[in-house]
């Protein structure tokens, strides 16, 4: 099929270039002739397997210490970039924030949990029992604590995020996290006790 020429173009005549434009396009050029294909694939040539293994293992070891150090120091720190889906987002960083600010009952659950169970190898029977009924009145009252916190958490969200954005799974997340010992928390806390996020 005949391409169409548009009448407007039909109208214009060509634009002539004068010699001197013609020898100054052609005396730019490169600078440098074109590699021929031999020394381009040279050029591109890499080994397959490095001369030397040891080494190479070596380095490649010392680069994936300090990419997974890097990765410890920025999920310990908090940053974004490296924590884990679980832990990433506004508003999870807002219950983080949150749980950390409040003292919870439950974090004392794994030191008495220890303590009954060193109470269980004494000698006396009624000892054992009293550490096994304190265990689980200390039990109920962090599963208690858990679930008002789940309520509180997920109020608060709502009031900053908006009601309608509440992510799934804040409450059960600000529970296992208020579980923990502060000192084992991870993300470590980035706030003091008592400094409530805004």
């Amino acid at each position: 099929m005949a391409k169409r020429q548009n009448p407007a173009d039909a109208a214009q005549p060509p634009v002539a270039e004068t010699p001197e434009q013609t020898a100054a396009r052609l005396s730019q050029g490169k600078g440098a002739p074109t590699p021929s294909r031999r020394e381009q694939e040279a050029a591109r040539k890499r080994p397959l397997v490095p001369t030397d293994r040891k080494e190479a293992a070596r380095a490649a070891r010392q680069k994936q210490a300090e990419a997974r150090e890097k990765a410890r120091l920025g999920m310990a720190a908090g940053d974004d970039r490296y924590l884990t889906a679980r832990d990433r987002g506004p508003q999870r960083r807002f219950v983080r924030d949150y749980v950390d600010a409040r003292f919870s009952i439950g974090e004392f659950l794994i030191p008495v949990m220890l303590l009954v169970i060193v109470l269980t190898f004494l000698p006396w029977q009624a000892v054992q029992v009293y550490g096994l009924f304190a265990l689980w009145a200390f039990f109920l009252i962090a599963v208690i604590d858990c679930v008002l916190l789940g309520f509180l958490v997920t109020r608060r969200v709502g009031e900053k995020f908006g009601k309608t954005k509440v992510e799934r799974g804040l409450r059960w997340y600000a529970a296992m996290r208020a579980l923990q010992l502060r000192v084992m928390r991870l993300p470590k806390p980035q706030v003091k006790r008592g400094q409530y996020p805004n």
